[in-house]
């Protein structure tokens, strides 16, 4: 069942995403961020964020068909 705090949060993933995306095109040739974080750690959370995303919307779809859960 979606509620709006489930909306709020998926939001929130969506935006730190971006904010992901947006710090590996700052570093550009660079291998770490201002903060010491290098662009293989971005890259790994981008990836984490697009699973969570995915299984919460198959949660949220009732979907869960071949996922194990």
């Amino acid at each position: 069942m979606r509620t709006h705090t489930t909306d709020k949060l998926i939001e929130y993933i969506k935006i730190h995403r971006l904010s992901l995306i947006q710090d590996i095109e700052a570093i550009e040739d660079h291998e770490v961020t201002s903060q010491g974080y290098p662009k293989e750690y971005l890259q790994g959370a981008i990836a984490c964020m697009d699973h969570i995303l995915s299984v919460a919307t198959d949660i949220m779809n009732d979907d869960f068909q071949g996922k194990g859960y």
